[in-house]
């Protein structure tokens, strides 16, 4: 990753970098509390980039482009491009159980790095150096439309033709723990028609019931 290249010595050297790297379960100086501080000036360094880039667009959509830009899924990808995997310092447990490799770790040593960059080089530093990892993904967003979910693109579908918003109704809950499951059924009154979501949770089959709704209206 070019960013990782450009980092001088001075930074990839010192006590705060290897702490950056160092899982909790490898020792007491870990990266944790960088990984805290990384996340906060990443999303900061994020927005004002989005800001500057997307000037039409709104609060809600700036925060979803944000989100999907910081997202542990997003940050692991970037890692597993610098091949961060192998710099990673954990504990015989998380070794064993393939730590090196699990999304959640990398991320969160990424954040560390953000943090330790920061805390040793300054915001404009760390700015140019986020800037710099998030190249490729800040020239290859999605539409803003692919990262709304159901429920809000069927309201927006909804109100464009000036449709009241749909209700949701739970059918049928069942199960327990992480067996449970939601049945939940949205009605538009003013069409006369609905659609059903079986989930595990009410606001997933919230979610599946508007998608469902929203394939019925776009076939019609």
């Amino acid at each position: 990753m070019d960013g990782f290249q450009q980092l001088p010595e001075e930074i990839t050297t010192s006590k705060l970098f290897n702490s950056a790297l160092t899982h909790r379960s490898a020792g007491k100086d870990n990266n944790e509390r960088l990984e805290f501080l990384g996340d906060a000036v990443l999303g900061l360094v994020i927005a004002n980039l989005l800001f500057e880039r997307f000037p039409d667009c709104d609060e809600g959509d700036l925060s979803r482009l944000r989100a999907h830009l910081v997202c542990k899924r997003a940050l692991a990808e970037l890692a597993k491009d610098a091949k961060l995997s192998a710099l990673l310092k954990l504990g015989a447990g998380e070794k064993k159980s393939g730590g090196h490799f699990r999304s959640s770790i990398l991320a969160d040593c990424l954040e560390a790095i953000i943090g330790a960059v920061y805390l040793l080089k300054g915001f404009d530093f760390t700015s140019g150096f986020i800037k710099s990892l998030y190249a490729k993904p800040l020239d290859n967003l999605p539409d803003i439309n692919e990262l709304k979910d159901p429920k809000t693109r069927l309201q927006e579908h909804l109100q464009s033709r000036q449709i009241d918003v749909p209700d949701y109704v739970v059918l049928k809950e069942w199960g327990e723990g992480n067996n449970k499951r939601f049945s939940v059924k949205c009605t538009i009154h003013a069409l006369d028609v609905s659609s059903e979501g079986e989930e595990k949770s009410k606001k997933k089959a919230e979610q599946l019931a508007a998608s469902n709704m929203l394939q019925k209206l776009l076939q019609k």
